[in-house]
Formats: structure tokens, sequence, C-alpha cells
């Protein structure tokens, strides 16, 4: 078994030792053309690797190419645009150009007739005078023939006569000049009143007590409603407005004679549902917020419309004030559009006259600042609002522009009378006032005031276009028995001292809170 094995084992060794070296022959054989084929498939993939990043960079320059054709043709639109502002710029110079040359040729003409005037009554003078020496040689020649006259006294005659004669012919002479000036003065003031109306229009009043705010849907509502009205009657409280919910799809009115007041409630609406959480704590959290937005609104109002005036320096207080203006109207009229139509008719105004075109503006835009008061002055607008200009260091031919712009004070400069006559220019024109709304509005100022008046009284709302007066006291300074007796009150005096339609609900409400905070 022994030898069979190592016969075996020997026979096995030199199988393998065969293969082995059959093996190695073919390997040595076939490993050139295989390594060439490796080689060739290298090169094909090299080339397609080699194709493809020819590809991608074929591909990035189109695409760079592209973004740079794009950049270049908004550059050619920007450049285009430019050279259209340019031509527009250049447009209104050729206009203003032609309305010098035009102004300048009316001057020339005026020029030109004055020198004829001067050149006809010099020739007039000459003939005067000529007539005058006939006369005087006619006198003499006469006082000669007449016996018993000495030569001084014919003189002294002679020179009487002619100044007779002279102070008649120069009164008719004077009085032909006088005549001829008053028809060209009031020729040349309708041209520029015509010509600053047809400069400067703006478009005619919007009367709106009410304002729409949309929703997405209907279920809306309901959240906004709250269990038992709670969450509207919150808000009403907090805003000083009625908010209408009712069968109008996908929409909830705000109703109010206070534009800031209604555009506050607008707002906090807004927020409260884009955010979810509508309840009483939240709505008086952002009717604050929403307050303290538009109080920085009317400053930056003020100064954009300080900024497009070309007015500068002005206080900021006065500022606040311009920007207030948006949020008030006169008889229908937005005051702040009032305002700046009433500086840019004083400026016009003022150029035509040869005036200070700038100081007419600044007066223009202030000569109402006086109905914006942040608390009820005893005096009229117009000499509260010259008390407020000279309060913030305005130059005083302005504090008179604005005090007098309706006689209230005597006018000491020429800007007021521009101011006064602009003023009347903006609100008479049709369409630009409503005296219906300004009484309206007036007589709800009036109901809140009435109920202000009481001691204990911390807010005050007209709703209902009046028929409503919600009073809201203290807690502290009044208890449940009093405000019956208050309520009554009110009542008796808004009876005895005001003119209404229908009748007045007076409904006081006093209500304790407690807060706290879980930290």
């Amino acid at each position: 078994m022994t030898t069979i094995g190592l016969i075996i084992t020997i026979a096995s060794a030199v199988i393998a030792a065969a293969m082995a070296v059959y093996l190695l022959i073919w390997y040595r054989h076939t490993m050139p053309a295989r390594i060439k084929e490796m080689h060739e498939e290298a090169k094909k993939d090299a080339e397609v690797i080699k194709q493809k990043k020819l590809l991608e960079v074929k591909e990035k320059f189109l695409n760079k190419k592209a973004e740079l054709e794009k950049e270049v043709q908004q550059r050619n639109q920007q450049i285009q645009q430019g050279e259209n502002r340019i031509k527009q710029r250049e447009i209104s110079l050729n206009q203003r150009q032609d309305e010098l040359n035009r102004r300048k040729s009316e001057q020339e003409n005026e020029r030109k007739r004055l020198e004829q005037q001067q050149a006809l009554l010099q020739k007039k003078e000459e003939e005067l005078g000529q007539r005058l020496e006939n006369l005087i040689a006619q006198e003499r020649t006469q006082l000669e023939k007449i016996s018993g006259l000495t030569a001084d006294e014919a003189r002294e005659r002679l020179v009487e006569t002619l100044k007779d004669e002279a102070k008649t012919e120069a009164a008719s002479y004077i009085n032909e000049i006088m005549d001829d000036a008053k028809m060209t003065a009031n020729k040349e003031a309708k041209r520029i009143v015509i010509q600053t109306i047809q400069r400067v229009a703006t478009e005619t009043a919007v009367e709106n007590s009410v304002t729409v705010f949309h929703i997405d849907n209907d279920d809306v509502k309901g959240r906004i409603i709250g269990r038992e009205g709670r969450n509207i009657r919150a808000l009403e409280a907090a805003a000083g407005v009625e908010i209408v919910v009712d069968d109008t799809p996908e929409a909830i009115v705000i109703s109010g004679f206070d534009p800031v007041r209604r555009e506050i409630a607008r707002l906090a609406l807004h927020q409260l549902v884009a955010d979810g959480r509508i309840h009483p704590a939240r709505i008086e959290e952002v009717v604050s917020k929403v307050k303290k937005q538009i109080d920085e609104e009317i400053l930056e109002i003020g100064k954009r419309t300080a900024i497009d005036l070309g007015i500068h320096g002005l206080h900021p207080e006065l500022i606040r004030i311009v920007g207030k203006m948006k949020y008030r109207s006169s008889y229908g009229q937005n005051l702040l559009q009032h305002a700046r139509e009433t500086a840019n008719l004083c400026a016009v105004m003022a150029s035509e006259l040869g005036l200070n075109a700038k100081k007419a503006k600044r007066a223009g835009l202030l000569h109402d600042i006086g109905k914006v008061p942040d608390e009820e002055p005893e005096m009229p607008h117009a000499l509260y609002g010259a008390k407020l200009a000279e309060k913030y260091k305005e130059k005083p031919d302005i504090c008179n522009a604005i005090g007098a712009h309706h006689e209230e004070m005597e006018m000491t400069s020429l800007i007021a009378p521009i101011v006064q006559v602009c003023d009347a220019i903006s609100g008479a024109r049709p369409g630009a006032r409503r005296e219906i709304a300004e009484a309206y509005i007036k007589r709800l100022k009036d109901l809140e005031d009435i109920a202000m008046s009481y001691p204990g009284v911390t807010k005050t709302y007209a709703i209902q276009a009046g028929r409503e007066l919600r009073v809201i006291v203290g807690a502290d300074q009044i208890d449940d028995k009093q405000i019956e007796t208050l309520s009554t009150d009110i009542a008796t005096k808004i009876q005895n001292e005001m003119t209404y339609p229908g009748q007045v609900k007076i409904t006081v409400i006093r209500e304790t809170r407690a807060v706290s905070y879980a930290k």
C-alpha cells in the first residue's frame, strides 16, 4: 500500500508539474494578445471618457454662453431703459426750455409794449411842449395888445393858464395808463390761476367707512366669533370698530368712522387668522402690536411725503403729523392728498409770481396740520396749526401762512394769500369734498368726547353708524351700581347737547381681569 501511494503521489506530482509547464507555456503565448486586447479596451474607455468630458465641457460652455447672453441682454435692457429715461428727461427739459422761451418771448413783447407806450408818452410830452410854446407865444402877443398890463402880470396869467391845461392833460394820460395796467393785471392773474390748476390734477374724493376682510373659507368665521361671541367682542372692544359677520361668502366687514381703527382691526385679523390662535388675550396682544406698527408706518409716510415734495428740515413731530393725515379726511377729501395737492399748487403759483417756491410748498403742506391733533384744541385748526408750526421752529412767514389761510389772523407775507387761494382751489374742484361725511364723522367724535368727559371712563367707541355708544370704565374707579347712573347721565347729556337721527344706545362695560404668568 505504501508503494502504491508513493507511486500515486509521484504521478500526481508529475501531472501537476506537466500542467504547470503547460499553463506557463500557454500564458507566455496568450499574454501579449491579452495585454494588447486590454490596451485596446483601455484606449476605447479613455476615448469614451474623453468624449463624455468633451460633451460636459461643451454643455458647460453652452450654459455659460447662455448665461452670458442673458446677462448681456439684461445689461442691454438696463441700458435701453436708461436711454429711455434720458430721452424722457430730454423731452421734459425741451418742454421746460420751450416754456422758458415762451415766457421770455412774452416778457420781450411786454418790454416792447412798454417801450412803445413810453415812446408814445414822450411823443405826447413833446407835442404838449410844442403846444405850450405856441400858447405862450399867442398869449404873449395878446398880452402885448392889452393895455394896462405889465410884463410880470402877463407872465403870471400865462403860467396859471398853462398849469391848469397841463394838469388836465396829465390826469387824462395817467387815467389811461392806470386803466391799461388794471386790465393787464387781471388778465395775467387769471392766466396764472388757470395755468396752475391745469398743471396740477388729482383724483376726486372717495368716501369709505367700511373695510372688507377676505378669508379663504367660511369656517374661519366661527373661530373669529368664538364661543358665545367672546372673540369678536374682544376684537371690537380692543380696536374700537364693529365687526359684521353675515352670509357674505369669504368676507368679513369691518365698520368704523376712523380709518386708523379699521386698518388696525384689518391687520390684526390678518395676523390672527394666519397664526390660528384666536382668543381674547391673544387678540389684545396682536391689536397692541399692530398699533405700534401703524405708528411706525405713519412716521414713514410722513418722511416719504417730505422727500417726494423735496421739503427738508422738518421737525420729526411735524413729519409724524403729516403721516397721520393719510388716515384723516376733510369733507370726504383725504387730508394728505389735499395737503400734497395744495403744496404743489403753491409751488407753481409762487414760481409764476417770482416768489420763493420752496417756502410756498412747505406752507402748503403744513397748512392743515391743526386738523390732526393728538388732543382736541379749543381753537380753530388754522390757529392751532400756526401754534404747532411755531412750536417746532418753523419760520414766521410759514406760521403766518398756516394761521391766516382762513383769515383768522392778519396776513403779513405774500405766501399767505397764495396758500389761501391754493387751499380753495384744491377743495373747490368738482368731486373733491363731501360735507355729509364730515358732519357724520364729527357727530361720532362728539359722541365719544361726551362720554370721555366723565371720570372713570377709559375708552369710548361709537359704532353702528352712531346708533350705539360703548363706554368702557375702570373696575377700580366705578362699581356695578354706578354704571347704571353713568349710562343715564351720558344719555341725558347727549339728548340735551346733540342733534341726531333716531336714538342712541349707551352701553357701559365694566369688567375685572386677573393676569398671571407661568414661568
